[in-house]
């Protein structure tokens, strides 16, 4: 199959999200393409995976439908995996293909920040949305279609704060005004909202000597994709759900599962945890964490989005998942900035809606 993605990421989530969701289309005929992966810090991942062609395995194991669900599938939507640094000639070829057709991206919730020592003749350019415009330029010089940009980081109206961005970068640095407008109207940017929780590599798996790409997941998965009008679906999946506002999907995946993780991380490595399920079975922090849920978050998404007091407790029984071990580590990473997002957001809308103090939000941000 063509190489018609090109993806920002080569991080563990993605693999084990939209690359497996490419994966299943592809194997029922829909011809969704191969995945080409860029590395944009470092090279390992992308090493690894070029040793493996691009296959790797994803591990699934939790509860669905009450049933228990601990089975192996087999990722084979990654043609390749490339390093921004060493190999950004092949990147930009690439962006040149008249195969190519879409353009993912998971880079943290700090991926947006930009350097300022990018500029228009970096090769590559250092931050994210710096590479992505340099590669959307070199496709516009190239006369070639727009295309479908999918960004996957945890960012309320993603889509749209990217392009943004982009747009500002392009005025800083005086590029042509047609291709600006190409840019902006051409290309179809579309918000989303992802929901898997994605843990890595294990410790142990009989796996792990063959693979070491190997990731482990819950069955659960949602991907709120936006549609656009006029641009045709990108794929048909189980897991996809295709809607024209992706913003009630963001608010009650981000303020109450990223939410509860964030809220409770300190909590739980003080008292000696180091994963999430030991954490929420904890006497005292289980509690702590339904209180936080049920009596500060859920209230200000009421009416926001569907059954927030319902995801809630599904969410905390994706917590006690016996069989994936979520390290705290993992979720401490960047920090700060998951915070701003996740945490802050729900502080001020309590005070606000109902003029008294969150007393289990203040505790952890301070009131």
């Amino acid at each position: 199959m063509n190489e018609t993605v090109l993806q920002f990421g080569s991080g563990k989530f993605l693999r084990a999200f939209a690359d497996l969701f490419v994966h299943h289309a592809n194997q029922q005929g829909q011809n969704i393409g191969k995945i080409v992966i860029v590395q944009s810090t470092g090279g390992e991942r992308a090493n690894e995976l070029a040793k493996l062609g691009g296959k790797y395995h994803v591990v699934l194991r939790g509860l669905e439908n009450g049933q228990v669900v601990d089975r192996v599938e087999i990722c084979e939507s990654v043609s390749r995996a490339l390093t921004a640094n060493t190999q950004w000639d092949q990147v930009l070829e690439l962006a040149r293909s008249p195969h190519l057709k879409t353009i993912l991206s998971n880079t943290t919730e700090s991926g947006y920040d930009l350097n300022a020592a990018d500029t228009a003749n970096c090769a590559p350019p250092k931050s994210f949305p710096a590479k992505l415009l340099a590669v959307l330029r070199e496709r516009f010089k190239a006369g070639q279609p727009g295309l479908m940009i999918i960004p996957c980081e945890l960012r309320e109206n993603n889509a749209e704060l990217l392009r943004s961005i982009l747009v500002k970068i392009a005025h800083e640095w005086k590029l042509e005004a047609n291709f600006i407008t190409w840019m902006e109207k051409t290309c179809s940017w579309h918000n989303t909202l992802v929901d898997r929780i994605v843990t890595g590599t294990p410790d142990q798996h009989p796996l792990l000597a063959q693979d070491p790409m190997l990731a482990v997941c819950e069955p659960y998965a949602l991907f709120a994709i936006q549609e656009v009008p006029g641009v045709k679906r990108w794929i048909d999946h189980p897991a996809v759900i295709w809607t024209n506002d992706v913003l009630p999907f963001f608010l009650r995946k981000v303020r109450i599962l990223n939410g509860g993780h964030s809220g409770m991380v300190h909590k739980a490595i003080a008292k000696g945890y180091t994963i999430v399920r030991d954490s929420v079975n904890d006497k005292e922090l289980g509690p702590w964490l339904e209180k936080l849920l049920y009596t500060e978050i859920v209230p200000i998404l009421e009416g926001r989005c569907d059954d927030p007091k319902g995801f809630a407790g599904q969410v905390i029984e994706r917590f006690k998942n016996p069989f994936i071990d979520h390290k705290l580590t993992d979720i401490l990473v960047n920090h700060e900035n998951k915070i701003k997002v996740r945490l802050i957001p729900s502080q001020e809308e309590f005070v606000k809606k109902f003029g008294t103090r969150p007393a289990n939000l203040d505790e952890v941000l301070g009131g």
